[in-house]
């Protein structure tokens, strides 16, 4: 084998090959035409004295050398998108993009606060990726994450405490009219609750309601905790919703007083590389500033 005739663009068609599972959907990936990719895989094997891959009928299935070349060659692809993070990361100035990422029931509390941090430093950029997947911060896909829930433990991740937000049972002021409220989670019978499809058994609130509801009591299961809003105005029963982001809804009242071991903790998270640039500190600073008065409000 000559080394010298193998460069990386081979090995990236390989790659995307295997991870796509055709000629096809590798060169739209890729921006070229079907028999480049062909062309190159062949050339490729060739070189290398060993096939890479088993065509069927179905596509294009990896085999043992072809495993190895392709898991070699994700390794490079992530170290690549890491090195692009750290780049993108070491812009000092208080300008450019900055990326927030968080879930995607957050945006009635963190809004209000990206607003009134980009009136201080209107030269930063702000976009909000609230998403239900995790972005990666070590590929540069976010600058700062809040993460809901347990501490994440990730090994190049600075992981700094915003405090606890409180959670309890609302409903609209005709839900409450009719069905009232209620001393304790104890004092259910009666009421209707909104819960979700998925059963997220390590929220307290859910888990709650999966476990010590009649499930005839559950009047409506949503994909998304941002249908608890509309769900509850539209009359189907009563949902936790955090207490700020209830506080943008005068409309809905609580029923009880929020249980204490509802608490969510929520995690302010910064990748290693990207911690000490200065708009990601300015950021980090304001938000743990506005997050310890939205905390002790509470």
């Amino acid at each position: 084998m000559n080394a010298h005739k193998n460069d990386w663009n081979d090995i990236h068609i390989a790659y995307q090959v295997a991870k796509l599972g055709t000629l096809t959907a590798a060169a739209e990936a890729l921006d070229v035409h079907h028999s480049t990719v062909l062309r190159r895989i062949n050339a490729l094997e060739e070189r290398l004295g060993t096939r890479l891959f088993h065509r069927h009928a179905r596509g294009y299935q990896p085999t043992e050398s072809g495993i190895m070349l392709t898991q070699a060659a994700e390794s490079t692809q992530n170290d690549f998108s890491r090195l692009l993070g750290k780049l993108a990361g070491t812009d000092n100035q208080l300008s450019g993009t900055l990326v927030l990422t968080t879930v995607n029931n957050m945006a009635d509390i963190l809004l209000p606060i990206l607003a009134e941090f980009q009136a201080l430093y209107p030269q930063i950029k702000l976009e909000y990726a609230a998403d239900s997947r995790i972005l990666k911060l070590e590929h540069g896909e976010a600058h700062v994450s809040i993460r809901p829930g347990k501490k994440p433990k990730d090994l190049d991740y600075v992981v700094q405490s915003l405090g606890e937000i409180p959670v309890t049972l609302y409903g609209s002021k005709d839900y409450v009219k009719r069905y009232g409220k209620i001393a304790s989670l104890e004092q259910v019978v009666g009421h209707k609750f909104i819960s979700t499809i998925e059963p997220y058994s390590q929220i307290s609130f859910i888990d709650w309601m999966n476990s010590e509801l009649d499930p005839q009591q559950i009047a409506l299961k949503v994909n998304d905790f941002n249908a608890f809003v509309p769900a509850i105005k539209a009359g189907f029963g009563a949902a936790p919703l955090n207490c700020e982001t209830a506080k943008a809804y005068p409309d809905l009242l609580p029923l009880m007083a929020p249980p204490e071991h509802w608490a969510i903790p929520q995690w302010l998270t910064t990748h290693v590389d990207m911690h000490r640039t200065s708009k990601v500190q300015a950021f980090t600073q304001f938000l743990k500033q506005r997050f310890s008065t939205l905390t002790n409000a509470n």
